[in-house]
């Protein structure tokens, strides 16, 4: 590959065009861009249709034409018409050779002989250039079939190339918009979640705060591990259970025995459960050590001392405040 080769290739890819790009832009086949970029102008028509390819196709990537051809002259060939092989040479004898032995007047009975060598030799020439004149107005016949005329074809080449930018800029700007719109979409559906997160968790405090001030958890009996808490003066019944120092077995059922938990609570795990429907919930704590309970979200005593009671049993019941 060629210095200027190397260069063409890597403006037409620094503007992410392939070769049937490039061909669709110069109306020059692939074959010979591809001779172009490799430097193998051996593939090309002739020397001509070298330099008007090479610059249609810096005009199609944008490259100053004169510029490209000042820098890389030593990797464009020329015009100018090949020479002629010399395969004419002066034929000598050594009869011809005049002999100091002989007389100058034999020399000239050569000459007649000599004059018609020189002729065959001429006539040869003359029928040597005329065939190279045939076979090179055939190629470059073949050539104007296969690549349109680069003059003819600049304006509309320059006009697809225009049209290409156009459609590619407006497709930029298409996906840059819709990113934009879609990037303040997720912002303000994020600000009308917090929003509404916020509402909801300001008034479930100024509820558990209303109800506080007017609830009642008192003791109705105990029993072995069991004891009974009566709940009032609120509409709501909501209860959580935490364990803080290791994991415990936790079962909750309502006074029916339809259970909503039984399982493991782990260490440093909270259980939430609305019981609002409910008129009685049977709390089974397994290891009471380090369980903490909360009624509306104030927290309540166990019944009994969890170092001497261990598994401990509480139920709770419920009457709303509007029942009352």
């Amino acid at each position: 590959m060629t210095e200027l080769g190397q260069r063409l290739r890597q403006e037409r890819e620094s503007k992410g065009l392939s070769l049937e790009d490039l061909q669709k832009l110069t109306k020059i086949q692939k074959r010979y861009l591809l001779g172009i970029e490799e430097g193998n102008y051996e593939v090309m028509p002739g020397k001509f249709y070298v330099r008007a390819f090479i610059k249609q196709y810096c005009e199609a990537i944008g490259l100053d034409t004169d510029a490209i051809f000042e820098e890389y002259k030593s990797d464009i060939p020329s015009t100018q018409t090949e020479d002629i092989p010399q395969q004419l040479s002066r034929v000598r004898s050594r009869k011809e050779i005049p002999q100091h032995t002989k007389g100058v007047s034999k020399a000239y009975d050569y000459l007649p002989t000599v004059l018609v060598v020189a002729g065959v030799i001429v006539v040869g020439i003359i029928i040597w250039v005329i065939a190279q004149n045939i076979v090179s107005d055939k190629n470059k016949e073949q050539a104007n079939q296969e690549a349109p005329n680069s003059e003819v074809q600049q304006s509309n080449t320059q006009e697809e190339a225009n049209e290409t930018t156009a459609k590619n800029d407006n497709s930029t700007s298409e996906d840059d918009q819709s990113a934009a719109d879609k990037k303040e979409q997720a912002k303000e559906k994020a600000e009308k979640e917090k929003a509404a997160k916020e509402k909801a968790e300001k008034e479930k405090a100024e509820k558990e705060k209303k109800d506080s001030g007017k609830q009642e958890y008192k003791e109705v009996q105990k029993t072995g591990r069991s004891a009974t808490y009566a709940l009032s003066g609120t509409d709501a019944f909501n209860l959580e259970v935490t364990s803080t120092q290791a994991d415990t077995w936790l079962d909750v059922k309502n006074g029916k025995g339809n259970a909503f938990f039984s399982s493991i609570l782990k260490k440093g795990e909270t259980k939430e459960f609305d019981l609002t429907k409910e008129t009685e919930a049977r709390v089974n704590i397994g290891y009471s050590p380090g369980v903490e309970l909360k009624v509306n979200g104030k927290a309540v005593d166990l019944p009994f001392d969890s170092s001497k009671q261990v598994r401990q049993v509480v139920t709770i019941q419920y009457q709303p405040a509007e029942a009352q």
